[in-house]
């Protein structure tokens, strides 16, 4: 029943705010089928008072939480989503209505379990800022540390609960209807979706992913992560270090403080490459309402990152697919593509290789020598969606939030620099990765990290296999059991020949490495 309530509940506040009339007005009416056409020759010429900018925001900040972050991701496609609906959109990324101060300090009080004048010196009950999951307010600690605390919005867990539910039955109702739909899975995006937004629901799980996030960058001019305040975090409640910077989005601010933005879009790649192929661990929401640039100090031009509820990670092996895509991208080595799709698993095992070459080649050529601002990229997805059908490409569930992420910095990208090559920026990054994956220094690493294992292993092996072949063997078995033992010990010696090799290899591989280095 409460399904069926929240259906009515959409359909109610989209004719509300005309979002039909919205949908249907991009769609040329050639194209509608005859039901569309009848639906925009009568109530699709309702009249508006408010812009359909004003109304789609509007809609999405009453329909909830889901929704909101849908027009987080659309405010930075200006590509895909015209100028005056991403600019409201925009709002929607820091300035969502906020729920009153009294209610965040009773969340804060349960979440921590103490008065709040225990824990501060100083609250400011005006949010600073309001998003579509929790809200943050300023603070002063009672040792004079100057914080940020951020508080979940009360019964989050319901209304999200709901719009997941309505999701996989519209979900589970076009998978049934559309072919196309069960090779893009939404069934398990949805799944993936889901355990995302309940990890964001657990400001605990939060704050460890940003004190990962920031041994990952110690050091670094790149990115800024503030510190987190573990005494007062809670499953509702986070308190960080607070940091100061102009918001990546206000780029007359940006100008007028003297921030470099050629410099600070590519430094956006740069991180984003850095934190996919070196770490396999990313900040999946760097939307511009999640991003500040440091304005002085030491932070003057390097990104401050806040909000890290969402975080996604990748295996060495998708890793690996993804480096090798992207430099055959590069390359223009459009058979490497189509070979490592085949090899992944991500297209058939059947599938030719030359026609799907020739798929992606008709894709991508054009996109290649040109600056981010004449890429017709509604066009690329277009055409790419048709190659992946003809080819039965299924979409990856565990690549859905780097899609995400990569639509963020493109979105970014487009802001700071519409000049910015992303090819040209990211092509060194990726070559000396692979370098140092399949070259002799990924081979030393590699070889280095596993001899850790052997150390352990080897010593614990003859005990370990003895004791396991004499609880298998029969008592009435002792010649089997004896030729069990030798054949061990004859594979134990040739064990440690091999292992000799290795370390005369290994050593042969340092000297070579250090060589230049004792002769300069």
């Amino acid at each position: 029943m409460s399904r069926v309530l929240r259906t009515i509940r959409i359909a109610q506040v989209s004719l509300r705010f005309g979002l039909d009339e919205i949908l249907l007005g991009s769609v040329p009416a050639p194209v509608l089928p005859w039901p569309g056409r009848l639906w925009a020759a009568t109530l699709g010429r309702r009249r508006f008072a408010q812009p359909r900018g004003v109304r789609l925001r509007e809609a999405l900040e009453t329909l909830g939480p889901i929704w909101v972050k849908l027009g987080q991701v659309l405010s930075t496609r200006r590509d895909l989503v015209p100028e005056d609906v991403a600019d409201e959109l925009a709002g929607l990324q820091d300035r969502v209505p906020p729920f009153p101060g009294e209610v965040a300090i009773r969340e804060i009080e349960r979440g921590l379990e103490r008065p709040l004048a225990e824990v501060f010196a100083e609250f400011d009950q005006r949010p600073v800022a309001s998003a579509s999951i929790a809200q943050v307010h300023l603070a002063r600690l009672h040792d004079g540390r100057e914080a940020a605390v951020k508080v979940l919005r009360p019964q989050m867990l319901d209304a999200i609960e709901e719009d997941l539910a309505l999701m996989r039955l519209v979900a589970g109702w076009v998978t049934r209807l559309s072919a196309d739909a069960r090779r893009l899975r939404p069934m398990e995006v949805i799944a993936e979706f889901d355990t995302y937004l309940h990890d964001e629901l657990d400001l605990v799980r939060e704050a460890a992913n940003a004190s990962q996030l920031r041994r990952n960058f110690a050091g670094s001019r790149l990115l800024r992560v503030p510190e987190m305040y573990w005494d007062f975090c809670r499953e509702n409640v986070l308190v960080m270090e607070r940091v100061a910077g102009i918001p990546i989005g206000n780029i007359e601010r940006l100008r007028a403080a003297g921030i470099d933005l050629k410099k600070l879009s590519r430094d956006g790649v740069e991180i984003f490459f850095t934190q996919v192929f070196r770490d396999g661990f990313f900040h999946a929401d760097m939307h511009p309402g999640n991003i500040l640039v440091g304005d002085s100090g030491e932070d003057f031009n390097r990104y401050i990152a806040l909000d890290f509820g969402i975080v996604g990670t990748l295996s060495d092996t998708d890793k690996s697919y993804l480096a090798q895509n992207f430099l055959a991208f590069f390359r223009r080595d459009y058979k490497r593509v189509a070979v490592t799709h085949i090899e992944s698993g991500w297209v058939p095992r059947g599938t030719r290789v030359d026609e799907l070459e020739s798929a992606i080649r008709a894709c991508c050529e054009p996109v290649f020598e040109k600056p981010l601002k004449d890429i017709q990229f509604g066009m690329v997805l277009l055409r790419l969606f048709q190659a992946s059908r003809r080819f039965n490409v299924e979409i990856q569930p565990q690549l859905v939030l780097l899609q995400k992420t990569l639509l963020n910095i493109e979105g970014l990208g487009r802001q700071l620099d519409p000049d910015l090559d992303l090819w040209v920026t990211a092509k060194p990054f990726l070559e000396r990765w692979m370098s140092e994956q399949v070259g002799l220094r990924g081979l030393a690493a590699r070889t280095f990290w596993e001899s850790s294992q052997w150390s352990e292993l080897l010593p614990q092996l003859p005990r370990l296999t003895q004791r396991a072949l004499l609880q298998i063997a029969e008592p009435a078995q002792p010649v089997v059991l004896e030729r069990l033992l030798a054949n061990l010990a004859r594979e134990q010696r040739r064990t440690r020949r091999w292992l000799r090799l290795l370390a005369v290899l290994l050593a042969g591989i340092i000297a070579l490495q250090l060589w230049p280095w004792l002769y300069r």
